[in-house]
């Protein structure tokens, strides 16, 4: 990733406009949600930007803004410095769209979201202690876009797999998140919890692969291999509809296979 300053100077500057006739704000959006679903994060960003560009209040460029980012910086698999420094860059201006879009419209689920989202992945990237100072913000996020929103299947998933990470910790991280936060704010995270807001979100959107397929590692965690089957095997009949649904397949048939002979604990 020798080029990831410049690609990341590209990214997080504003388009200048030219001499000539733009699309208005609108049609900018409408341009970026086109190029979303063509799974096209920095074409679409260019347009919520554009979009920016000429209103910086705009809701749905802000939170959408934020989206892209996501997408861009989830798809940076590097592990050397420069990938690292890139992608965390990447989530961090995305939740900071959330956050302006948050300021703009409290009462919008789509700015919690994005704010629980960046911190989500950026998370994952992240080392134990990191990791758990992050935790109460996404927790806090996703729960407030359930709350403007009961059909957001995405914060659905966020709680979901938070309740799944916490379980994951491990006693010397949950001993810190005691430390830092005080009380046991993280025995919240249950299990029980973790599957039910996962199955909600594949209730929403039963389409979306990276839905079944966190739902589905939940299910391996507590020993309910044949659900996880049912989940995993979907997964190879579903449409791409994300930039990394690919990725995801292929881990869905290796987490299949390896799990085929399991007999369910529970």
């Amino acid at each position: 990733m020798r080029r990831a300053a410049p690609l990341l100077l590209s990214l997080l500057v504003p388009a200048r406009a030219g001499a000539q006739t733009h699309p208005t704000v609108a049609e900018h959006i409408v341009l970026g949600d086109s190029a979303h679903a063509a799974l096209a994060p920095a074409q679409a960003l260019q347009h919520y930007r554009a979009a920016l560009a000429a209103d910086s209040t705009n809701y749905a460029a802000l939170w959408k803004a934020g989206r892209e980012l996501v997408d861009i910086a989830k798809q940076v698999q590097g592990k050397d410095d420069s990938s690292k420094h890139l992608r965390d860059s990447l989530y961090t201006a995305a939740r900071a769209y959330g956050e302006a879009a948050v300021r703009v419209n409290p009462a919008g689920a789509d700015g919690h979201f994005t704010i629980g989202q960046a911190l989500g992945r950026l998370s994952r990237t992240k080392g134990g202690k990191e990791r758990v100072r992050f935790a109460k913000i996404i927790y806090d996020e996703g729960m407030k876009a359930i709350e403007l929103d009961s059909t957001h299947d995405g914060a659905y998933h966020l709680v979901g797999a938070w309740h799944a990470e916490v379980k994951r910790l491990s006693g010397f991280q949950k001993f810190f998140a005691k430390a830092l936060f005080g009380g046991g704010f993280l025995d919240k995270g249950n299990w029980a919890d973790a599957q039910k807001y996962l199955e909600k979100a594949v209730a929403l959107k039963p389409q979306n692969i990276f839905h079944r397929l966190d739902l589905a590692e939940v299910y391996v965690d507590v020993g309910k291999y044949s659900k996880a089957r049912e989940q995993l095997t979907t997964i190879a009949t579903l449409p791409i509809a994300d930039v990394l649904d690919s990725d995801y397949q292929k881990e869905a048939a290796q987490l299949l296979d390896d799990i085929k002979s399991e007999k369910d604990e529970t």
